[in-house]
């Protein structure tokens, strides 16, 4: 019987994000992310838990490593706490926080594994939600001095970097349907934080690659296949809906430089855009797509869409299921 082997050159890896591991939330000069002012709401955490510990990956760094490198991974990537490095969100620099990163890639290259830094993973500094979050145009400008000091100080060593992970769900389920921090419930905010995401990515892209030459620079996105849940024409369009919400908005500004014209069109109906699209500023859309090394691909599972007010057609077809 012929063996499926992994292509050469696959490498195995594991990651994590800084919120969900490193704990020591307000340790040598670390500021407070929208993570935690939103896990410390009442109801918004189902069991009322915390990351204040986490796993303790800032103190227990070493013994994480050395649990990698028995398990023979060769890459470990990891998200940057961004009120570790900016605890006021911009400004000076934290020297502490740019250390604990040196030491964690130092240790990671002496077992040999690959870092992998991811430089946002949701953990927005609260100074700048106070501010507007990702709906202020100042936050992009932030995140590029975020990328700036962090490529600066590790950029040698670091070869594969990561600007956002899944701005969907920053974007969506956070400012949109308030599942995630910071909590908001306003398409209007969704959309043009979506876009000062991509806006931030894009002109972060060339401070990577002059603070680290030769490394590839990309971004991760969580991107499904999206089919209708019936074969009904109703179902087909929210796919197509959803599609466009999901993979589209994100992939055609990055490679196309335009946003779908049949999701604009979508958001106008449902009165997501009572301005249009009026935080998109001339030269955006070509900032935003300047070439990437890679797409990361976060995949889940494909996603069914349905129609809400098609619940008559799927009635008719598990009828005709269970009678054939």
């Amino acid at each position: 019987m012929a063996v499926e082997r992994f292509p050469k050159g696959f490498v195995w890896g594991v990651a994590t994000s800084a919120f969900q591991i490193e704990g020591a939330h307000d340790v040598d000069g670390r500021g407070r992310s929208i993570w935690d002012t939103f896990a410390a709401r009442p109801g918004f955490i189902a069991d009322g838990s915390n990351a204040n510990v986490a796993c303790d990956h800032y103190y227990r760094y070493r013994e994480d490593v050395a649990l990698m490198k028995y398990l023979g991974v060769g890459a470990y990537r990891f998200s940057i706490a961004w009120p570790r490095i900016f605890p006021a969100g911009r400004g000076s620099a934290n020297p502490d926080g740019l250390e604990f990163y040196d030491r964690l890639v130092d240790c990671l290259l002496e077992a040999r594994i690959a870092p992998w830094v991811t430089l946002y993973h949701w953990d927005l500094p609260q100074v700048l939600e106070d501010e507007g979050g990702w709906t202020n145009r100042s936050t992009v400008d932030a995140f590029v001095d975020l990328a700036d000091a962090v490529s600066e100080r590790l950029g040698d060593r670091v070869q594969r970097w990561i600007t956002h992970n899944e701005p969907w769900c920053a974007s969506m389920l956070g400012y949109a349907q308030g599942a995630q921090a910071p909590g908001r419930k306003s398409w209007r905010d969704a959309l043009t934080a979506s876009h000062h995401l991509l806006l931030s990515h894009g002109r972060a892209v060339p401070v990577i690659r002059s603070n680290a030459p030769g490394s590839k620079v990309g971004l991760t996105l969580n991107a499904s296949k999206v089919e209708p849940a019936s074969p009904s024409e109703a179902d087909r369009l929210s796919a197509r809906q959803f599609d466009g919400e999901l993979n589209r908005w994100f992939l055609d500004p990055i490679y196309l430089g335009l946003y779908p014209k049949d999701v604009i069109e979508y958001h106008q109906r449902e009165g997501r855009l009572p301005n249009g699209m009026n935080f998109v500023r001339p030269g955006d859309l070509e900032e935003i797509k300047p070439p990437i090394d890679f797409l990361g691909v976060n995949y889940y599972s494909r996603a069914l869409a349905e129609d809400p007010d098609n619940a008559d057609y799927r009635r008719d077809l598990e009828r005709a299921k269970l009678t054939t």
